[in-house]
């Protein structure tokens, strides 16, 4: 599918951008990938690495700026929306910030997708979207909801199609706990905000991953979710540093023990298949859509997915040793 296409990449110099345009030209040929992001320098830094691949373009913009986003779609087939102000704490302090890039972004996104005929998009989501309790989790809800929404835009001469794929903690991408414990590890003390909190961990080639196959497989309005293993918050420091002591310091503003991706109220339109789960939109009656539906298998009527109840948990052994092998890029991206 995505072999001779023109993709646009939003926030494409962050973790995920840089491992998409990496993973994505060594798997298919696009005629070209476009990344869009607001940081020149970062930009500029990730240009050297395509220098000589003309595939590879640059466009400075913000989605908060419809006219620049509107430019840079023209002869776009597929979108993959990865831009988003994501750090909990400073989303709490600076919500308005937060609410023109998550919210009114996605509105200008899914505006000039309608309206240039792009093919699919494919909005990115996290776990604190599901029941969220902080201002972050809630904008990228309201984001989910206007992705979803928006293939009801659509009409016999216009075929964009609009899903989502929710996943949990990247392991070591730049802002994550991985970096920053290493970052303090040599101190001989890392910092705990509670030993109770688990997270779902994803490596992003896992993400990337999904991202391909929700493009092949969606019919517009899904949101797809991978099964990924979680980990307690003192494994993880164990993983880091088994020499170090720990010094409980308190929950953040916007934090929660456990995340959760697919809550009780869900589960009447989700359905399981074999390494992910796809909630299907209620608002067009997919859950009782065979072509929607597919191979997957309903799950039960309390069903939800959240990181201190899943059955597959990452130890420690396996975490040393993914730190060990990317040590030099954790962090960096």
């Amino acid at each position: 599918m995505l072999d001779n296409s023109t993709i646009l990449l939003t926030g494409g110099t962050g973790s995920f951008g840089q491992a998409f345009v990496k993973l994505t030209l060594k798997k298919y040929n696009p005629k070209k990938i476009i990344i869009y992001s607001r940081d020149e320098m970062k930009q500029w830094e990730m240009a050297k690495l395509y220098v000589n691949d003309s595939r590879v373009t640059f466009m400075i913009g913000d989605i908060r700026d419809k006219e620049r986003l509107n430019t840079a779609v023209q002869n776009v087939d597929y979108v993959v929306h990865a831009a988003a102000t994501k750090i909990v704490p400073l989303a709490e302090y600076n919500p308005l910030e937060c609410i023109k890039t998550n919210i009114n972004g996605a509105t200008n996104l899914i505006d000039v997708c309608v309206q240039n005929k792009v093919k699919k998009v494919i909005a990115l989501s996290t776990d604190k979207a599901s029941n969220p309790i902080n201002l972050y989790g809630a904008t990228k809800l309201a984001s989910d909801k206007l992705f979803i929404a928006a293939n009801s835009y659509t009409d016999n001469s216009v075929f964009t199609k609009f899903s989502i794929v929710r996943y949990g903690n990247v392991i070591g991408s730049r802002g994550s706990v991985i970096p920053y414990f290493l970052s303090i590890a040599d101190s001989g003390e890392l910092t705990i905000t509670d030993e109770r909190m688990t997270r779902f961990m994803i490596t992003l080639e896992e993400a990337i991953d999904l991202v391909w196959h929700s493009f092949n497989d969606m019919s517009g309005g899904e949101i797809y979710i991978k099964k990924i293993p979680s980990m307690n918050i003192i494994d993880i420091a164990k993983a880091v540093s088994n020499s170090a002591t720990h010094r409980i310091i308190g929950i953040r503003p916007g934090e929660k023990l456990h995340e959760q991706m697919i809550g009780v109220e869900d589960a009447p339109f989700t359905y399981e298949y074999d390494s992910f789960y796809k909630i299907l939109p209620a608002i067009y009656d997919a859950f009782n859509n065979i072509e929607w539906i597919g191979d997957g298998k309903k799950v039960p009527e309390n069903f939800h997915y959240i990181s201190d109840k899943n059955n597959d948990w990452m130890s420690v052994k396996v975490l040393e040793a993914w730190i060990s092998k990317h040590k030099e890029i954790i962090g960096k991206y």
